[in-house]
Parts: C-alpha cells; sequence; structure tokens
C-alpha cells in the first residue's frame, strides 16, 4: 500500500451523528479516536489505532461550546501529526468565528483570521468546510479550502414543495448572490432587505427591495443564530402585504436563545436547516436535511485526487429566469 492510500476518518465531539453517517456513505468504520478531558478540563485526546502514511479526515464542526471544540480539533491535529500521519484534513461543516471576519469599528480583532493561522500552526493540509458566513475567508488561508455549499441540498428539497405565489428573499445585501442563485434555480423572483446592525445580534430592517405583496416570502440565510434578522425581515415584508406563510431556510442550525421561541412566529410556516450544527429538540415545522453525502463525495474526492468542484451546484442556479 503506498502512502496515503489508507484513508482514515475521525470524529470530534462536536458532531458524532453527522461524522457516523459520512462513514455510512463512504462504506468505512470510523477510526478510534478517544476525546476526553483532564478534571480541570483540559482536553485530552488519543490516536487507537495506526495512521502512519495514512490520508486523515477529522470531522468537527466548532459549534457551541465553541472554544471547546474548536481547541479539540487543534489537539487532535496535533494527535495525528505526532503519530506520523501522511495528510491531515480539518472537515469543518460549521466554521465557528466566521462572523468575525473584518473590522466593524477600531480595536477589534479579526478572529476568523486567527483561527485560520491556529489551523495553519498545528499544520491542518487542508480544510473542508460548508456555507462561510463570508466567503472571503478562504482566503485567510495558505492551505487549500474546498468550500462546499448545501444550496443544491435546500434547493432539491425546495422544489418538491409547494412554490406557488412564492419569492426568494435575501435578508442583507451579503447574502444577495446566493439568493438570486436559488431563486434562478426555483424559477422564483427575488427580493431583498436593506437593513442596520445595531449590535452585533441585533439589527434593523430599513428597505425592502422588489415586489412582495401577496407573495409567500422564501428568506434564506448562511444560519439561524438568534432568528432576530429573519423574524424582524419577516415582520417587514408582512406590513408591506406579504402572504403571512414563510418559509426560513438556512444551512447551520445555530439556535442560540431565543431562536426556538421567535421561530414560533405565525406568519413562519417551514424552517429548513442543515446539520452542520446539532440540532435535536425537534419540532414539526423544523426539517433537518443532512450534508452528510456532500461531505463524503467531498472526502472521497480528495482522497482519489478527483474534482471538487464537481460537486458544486448545476449550471441552472446560475441562469437568470
Amino acid at each position: 500500500m503506498a502512502i496515503g492510500d489508507e484513508l482514515k476518518l475521525f470524529s470530534g465531539s462536536a458532531t458524532p451523528e453527522l461524522a457516523r453517517s459520512v462513514a455510512c456513505h463512504l462504506g468505512h468504520e470510523l477510526a478510534r479516536g478517544i476525546v476526553s478531558q483532564f478534571p480541570d478540563g483540559e482536553t485530552r485526546i488519543q490516536i487507537g489505532e495506526s495512521v502512519r502514511g495514512a490520508d486523515c479526515y477529522i470531522i468537527q464542526s466548532t459549534c457551541a461550546p465553541v472554544n471547546h471544540h474548536l481547541m479539540e480539533l487543534l489537539v487532535f491535529v496535533d494527535a495525528l501529526r505526532r503519530a506520523s500521519a501522511w495528510r491531515v484534513n480539518a472537515v469543518i461543516p460549521y466554521f465557528g468565528y466566521a462572523r468575525q471576519d473584518k473590522k466593524v469599528q477600531g480595536r477589534e480583532p479579526i478572529t476568523a483570521k486567527l483561527v485560520a493561522n491556529l489551523l495553519e500552526t498545528v499544520k491542518v493540509d487542508r480544510v473542508i468546510t460548508v456555507d462561510l458566513h463570508a466567503g472571503q475567508i478562504q482566503g485567510f488561508f495558505d492551505v487549500p479550502v474546498d468550500h462546499l455549499t448545501a444550496l443544491g441540498i435546500l434547493g432539491d428539497h425546495l422544489k418538491a414543495t409547494d412554490l406557488s405565489d412564492a419569492v426568494v428573499v435575501s435578508p442583507d445585501v451579503g447574502r444577495a448572490h446566493e439568493a438570486r442563485r436559488l431563486a434562478n434555480y426555483l424559477g422564483l423572483p427575488l427580493a431583498m432587505l436593506y437593513k442596520r446592525r445595531n449590535s452585533p445580534t441585533e439589527t434593523e430592517v430599513i428597505h425592502v427591495i422588489g415586489d412582495i405583496k401577496g407573495l409567500r416570502p422564501i428568506m434564506m440565510d448562511d444560519m439561524i443564530s438568534t432568528a432576530g434578522t429573519m423574524v424582524r425581515g419577516i415582520e417587514a415584508l408582512l406590513k408591506l402585504g406579504a402572504h403571512p406563510d414563510a418559509t426560513l431556510v438556512a444551512t447551520h442550525a445555530v439556535f442560540t436563545p431565543p431562536a426556538l421561541d421567535r421561530l414560533k412566529h405565525p406568519a413562519i410556516s417551514a424552517v429548513y436547516v442543515t446539520d452542520t450544527v446539532p440540532y435535536r429538540n425537534h419540532s414539526e415545522r423544523i426539517k433537518v436535511l443532512s450534508v452528510a453525502g456532500l461531505l463524503a463525495a467531498a472526502i472521497r474526492n480528495v482522497h482519489e485526487n478527483g474534482s471538487v468542484s464537481a460537486l458544486f451546484p448545476p449550471k441552472s442556479f446560475e441562469e437568470e429566469r
């Protein structure tokens, strides 16, 4: 067996169900990696089998508790490096700290860049991630970054639903490109909210661009955190005559309080998210779609030196309607 021919999949403690599903798609067992803590909270990783010369993939979202899961990922990489792995790839379905990608005011850090530096310090060879909050974070790394998107998964699911009298709505200028791609794929019109950020977690809708009167909004974003942006956006649309039958679509179900309470808004009929962040308190209106197949295909293509671009959404996402 040549160096790098053996594929090893490891799971951190953040997304074990997703890791098992990825392994199932690949027809591999998860490799033995024991994650534990010392009594004072220090992270301890023990690799339970030989990885010498292996192509290793660690599946770990840096979701809450963010600092713990990030540190666990760094220690995992270091353990594999010291065990003579040939290549160590960080599969980070949800990339924490991505919202801190620029300085909004003076004396602020750019923490997304710091996280990139930390991953490179422990000598990660490649990063595979899904729907970064800001695409330019790819440029924070000097190692290859495969930036996947769940747009195809979410779009295909929406196509199987009733889309009559619907309109795709971008919650802000930053998501307008992705919202346009989804609208093109679904054959729907596009609208956009123009908002003002009052604090790191609070925004205010100033304008609505596009025709939404009498239409059912499909509002999309990369994540739902407190759900404040989504709910205030829906309320702004309702004031302008949108139909009170809204669908929310997001890749990352961060769901920090009071998100789940806000998502009970009577005008929200359905919420579609993925399993990049574990969500266990399922309700009838919240449906979780899996990115396991997408991640498995990316891992397989990287391992076999295939094209990752082949996994991007079809050309129909780009065609104007």
